[in-house]
């Protein structure tokens, strides 16, 4: 993988986990209330919108894309932590500032990863897609964690939904790197 894409992934990441801690510091880890439906719907809610202010070219809310970007890269590293912790039957809420940074920094080095084999893979082919179809694949991949929750969490041949977080996670920084070099920020 080319160095520049790990230093401007790396950037990205920086600036996702700076609101991450924020967030952490003013609200605990709060969100660990949440099903893993209601994480993927929230990706849901912020992959509509980019999409719509992507289609119309205005929006009313004065909150750009590029925060509803880094929210999906947020939201999908907090599903992946909750899948984690379901799976281990943990059911305490609050994991102190400590312990959800290290969560954070393993799943981002876990999705980091697959990022490096794919992107060698693919050759970086991301770099030439537009940001809007890799909205649009955020939203199939939204939708196929959808059907598999529906499904109870299986799969006959598919790969299942922390894949799928980890795939929306990497689109969404492609994204933010894409918004910064080539100014197609609406906002």
């Amino acid at each position: 993988m080319e160095a520049k894409t790990l230093s401007e992934y790396n950037q990205v990441i920086e600036a996702c986990k700076e609101v991450y801690v924020k967030k952490t510091k003013d609200y605990g880890t709060a969100w660990r209330i949440l099903r893993l439906p209601s994480i993927t719907d929230q990706i849901l809610i912020k992959a509509k919108r980019i999409r719509s202010i992507q289609e119309k070219g205005t929006m009313r809310v004065q909150e750009g894309i590029k925060g509803e970007f880094l929210a999906i890269v947020n939201y999908c590293v907090m599903a992946q932590i909750q899948k984690q912790l379901e799976d281990e039957k943990e059911e305490t809420l609050e994991l102190g500032m400590e312990r959800a940074l290290a969560f954070y920094e393993e799943k981002i080095a876990e999705t980091r990863r697959l990022l490096e084999d794919k992107n060698h893979d693919y050759g970086e082919a991301w770099r030439d897609m537009r940001v809007s179809s890799m909205t649009d694949i955020i939203l199939m991949k939204i939708f196929r964690v959808k059907q598999i929750e529906d499904n109870e969490g299986e799969t006959l041949i598919s790969e299942g939904v922390n894949a799928n977080y980890q795939d929306m996670l990497n689109y969404a920084v492609f994204c933010l790197i894409k918004l910064d070099e080539t100014y197609e920020n609406i906002g």
